[in-house]
C-alpha cells in the first residue's frame, strides 16, 4: 500500500523536518557545483537522532561526482560507522523540488529499512514519500549470500 506524497511548505512542518532543511541549506552553500550550476545540499537524520550534512561535489570527470545525499552519508559512516537512516532531506533550487537519483536511493537503501524521502527547493516547497515508494527493489546485501 502507498500512501499520498505530502506536498506542503517547510515553514507549515514539524521543528524535526525545520531542522533537517536548516541543515540542508547551510551544505548546500558549499557546493562545488561549477559544471551543473545546480547547488544541492542533503541532510540525515540517524535512528538515534544524529544529523548529517552534505552537499554535492561535481568533477570534470563526471563519474568522480557526488551527490549531496551520498556525501552526507559518507560523512556520516566515516564519524560513526554502520548505521540506520530514519529521514532524508534534499534541497535544491529547482522550481520542482527533485527526489534522489537512482544512485542515491541504492545508497540510501543500505543504510535505511524505509526511510522518509523530502525533497523540497530553497523556497521550502517540500514532498514527501517513504523510501519504498520511490525505490520499491533496492539491490540489498541478502542478495550477495544467495545462490
Amino acid at each position: 500500500m502507498t500512501t499520498k506524497p505530502i506536498s506542503s511548505n517547510i515553514a507549515e512542518s514539524t521543528e524535526e523536518v525545520r531542522e533537517l532543511f536548516r541543515n540542508a541549506v547551510l551544505a548546500r552553500e558549499k557546493a562545488h557545483c561549477i559544471y551543473s550550476g545546480h547547488k544541492v545540499g542533503a541532510a540525515i537524520r540517524t535512528n538515534t537522532g544524529k544529523i548529517f550534512s552534505g552537499c554535492n561535489v561535481e568533477n570534470s570527470s563526471y563519474g568522480g561526482c557526488i551527490c549531496a545525499e551520498r556525501t552526507a552519508i559518507v560523512k556520516a559512516v566515516s564519524e560513526v560507522g554502520f548505521l540506520e537512516i530514519s529521514d532524508v532531506l534534499v534541497v535544491t533550487d529547482s522550481r520542482d523540488p527533485w527526489p534522489p537519483c537512482g544512485m542515491c536511493l541504492q545508497v540510501i537503501g543500505e543504510f535505511g529499512k524505509n526511510p522518509n524521502i523530502y525533497f523540497a527547493n530553497v523556497k521550502g516547497n517540500f514532498s514527501l514519500k517513504k523510501f519504498i515508494e520511490i525505490f520499491s527493489n533496492p539491490f540489498r546485501r541478502g542478495f550477495l549470500s544467495s545462490k
